[in-house]
């Protein structure tokens, strides 16, 4: 697995490890778990995008 660093305030960091502890998961998992779910929400929203641009293209050239 890579390691990637990353810099953020101190103060998001403790909220993240406040979770992290409150979930027995590690800042690692969950970190990634919220990189996958914004990876996520990105797909649909693009999906969603491009489903609304066929329908007004079609209702362009209907």
């Amino acid at each position: 697995m890579a390691r990637v660093l990353i810099s953020m305030p101190e103060e998001f960091l403790n909220k993240i490890d406040q979770v992290a502890d409150g979930e027995n998961r590690s800042r690692s998992e969950l970190i990634r778990e919220a990189l996958r779910t914004y990876i996520y929400k990105q797909k649909v929203r693009e999906s969603a995008t491009a489903g609304k641009n066929a329908e007004l293209l079609e209702t362009l050239l209907g």
